[in-house]
């Protein structure tokens, strides 16, 4: 059994996976015996995906050198994890409209916002059962570490290699790469248990600390409250929230280091050094433009902008008050906070801190050259949790390259925001920022009245900004590419 589960298909084992997830919010119905009525709402979808990925695995082609010819590694890789979110974003979506809480396009919309750990939601957490505050919850927490992550825990195969890069995990944290899903999910599972701990002793109740510890750990922003975390007014648990916001958008292998003491070597990377320095300029920028605007004490700016502004560095969205009457210089703060994103490796979404601090880096290097009276020669270098890394051209460009097509992406979804909304650009910018970096944070545009021409704009940025812009561009590719085979064949 398990050679002919091993020799499978990758897409029918991620279904398999996408009908378990599916079902595991049926495991609330002992504690909340009412929601029992929405079980079949739950059984159906993911039972069919169950049957359906066992099907594909037992007369699927494996995953060998056959099939179409033409296509690359990494093509087939990425039509592959591109079908597996798409397919756990639909079989995600079916509960939501057979237990009769949101519409057919609100339900893909609120699927595509928990697996992609956005955030951005349509639903009314005051009325919404249990089972389904448990589901969009459940959903964060597994989409920050992706379906691929997750199957290779169990069982791998010869693809699983290239399926887990295309995902978006870059670095490798043991030899095996079986192990280094096992460390990841053991990492966060500590961290799941240490933050609901945390919440409970604030106080919190222990459905709302799960709920809350999974979604501040996929940085997904989720809750089970109306006005986030803000409804509670508590110190303490936003001091938690931020440790747990800090551990979910920073690098796997950083996390590893810092789980061995590996202090010196933690605080040496770069992306970590370059995190801290923009939390250290823009906190008491922003405390200060909201003391001045809102006309409360820099006591109370500070608090609120180390919440907020971590919350969108590392793309949570979690809140702590509107952001209908912040100042624009905040408002504008917190849009290039969410543009520049988490840590490359982590849940996070966002431009990455990394590609930012190499095009700095590029920046000042370039600025140097022609103010040097002398042609030095520089070889420029940023540091990984694996050691130094030159900054080649190669690195340069593919750097560059994805910069410019997420800036051009910004810029088209934000107009269409303002068009598909009617809002001003301000805050076309912030929704779009926010749909685009997998944030979560709304001023106010996003929610159940939403139309659906802005849904739709913003589910798009939502999925390109997780799985990223090439992945999605060669996905499609690859999947026109077969259809037009096929079609030439027919001929």
């Amino acid at each position: 059994m398990n050679r002919t589960f091993s020799d499978c298909s990758s897409c029918g084992k991620l279904m398999l996976l996408v009908g378990v997830l599916v079902a595991t919010p049926l495991t609330v119905l002992p504690f909340y015996p009412d929601d029992i009525i929405y079980m079949l709402s739950f059984l159906i979808p993911a039972g069919g995906s169950m049957i359906l990925g066992a099907i594909l695995c037992l007369f699927g082609r494996q995953d060998g050198d056959g099939g179409l010819e033409w296509r690359s590694s990494i093509q087939r890789s990425s039509l592959t994890v591109l079908f597996a979110w798409f397919w756990g974003i639909f079989v995600g979506a079916i509960p939501f409209v057979t237990g009769k809480q949101l519409t057919i396009l609100q339900a893909l919309f609120e699927s595509v916002s928990g697996w992609t750990t956005t955030g951005l939601s349509v639903m009314d957490v005051t009325v919404t059962p249990k089972i389904f505050l448990f589901h969009r919850s459940f959903m964060q927490y597994c989409g920050g570490l992706g379906f691929v992550m997750m199957m290779v825990m169990f069982v791998s195969g010869k693809q699983s290699m290239n399926l887990f890069t295309a995902e978006g995990h870059p670095d490798k944290l043991m030899p095996n790469l079986k192990k280094t899903a096992q460390t990841v999910f053991a990492m966060y599972s500590c961290l799941l248990i240490a933050g609901t701990a945390a919440y409970r002793i604030a106080g919190m109740e222990l459905f709302d600390a799960i709920m809350h510890t999974m979604c501040a750990l996929s940085t997904g922003g989720f809750s089970t409250r109306l006005n986030s975390i803000g409804e509670y007014n508590s110190f303490f648990i936003e001091i938690i929230t931020i440790f747990l916001m800090l551990a979910g958008t920073t690098n796997f292998a950083a996390l590893l280091l810092l789980a061995k003491r590996k202090w010196r070597q933690f605080t040496g990377i770069s992306e970590i050094r370059f995190m801290f320095l923009l939390l250290l300029i823009f906190v008491p920028l922003t405390a200060i433009s909201l003391s001045h605007g809102l006309g409360i004490s820099l006591a109370q700016g500070l608090r609120k902008a180390s919440f907020d502004i971590v919350s969108a560095l590392s793309t949570t969205g979690y809140s702590t008050m509107s952001y209908t009457s912040w100042p624009p210089v905040a408002i504008g703060i917190l849009i290039l906070m969410m543009l520049i994103g988490g840590g490359m490796g982590s849940t996070a979404g966002g431009l990455k801190l990394s590609r930012v601090y190499i095009m700095l880096r590029l920046a000042v290097l370039e600025i140097r050259k022609r103010l040097s009276p002398t042609r030095n020669v520089e070889a420029p270098v940023y540091i990984k949790a694996q050691g130094k890394t030159p900054i080649d051209s190669s690195l340069a460009a593919d750097t560059t390259g994805f910069a410019v097509c997420y800036m051009g992406l910004f810029i088209t979804g934000s107009l269409l925001t303002t068009v598909t909304a009617g809002c001003g650009l301000t805050e076309g910018m912030f929704e779009f920022a926010s749909a685009l970096g997998t944030v979560g944070l709304s001023i106010g545009i996003t929610g159940p009245l939403t139309g659906a021409g802005t849904l739709i704009v913003e589910m798009f940025g939502m999925v390109l900004g997780r799985l990223e812009i090439f992945l999605v561009i060669i996905g499609f590719y690859s999947g026109v590419n077969i259809l037009r085979q096929s079609f030439n064949r027919k001929l």
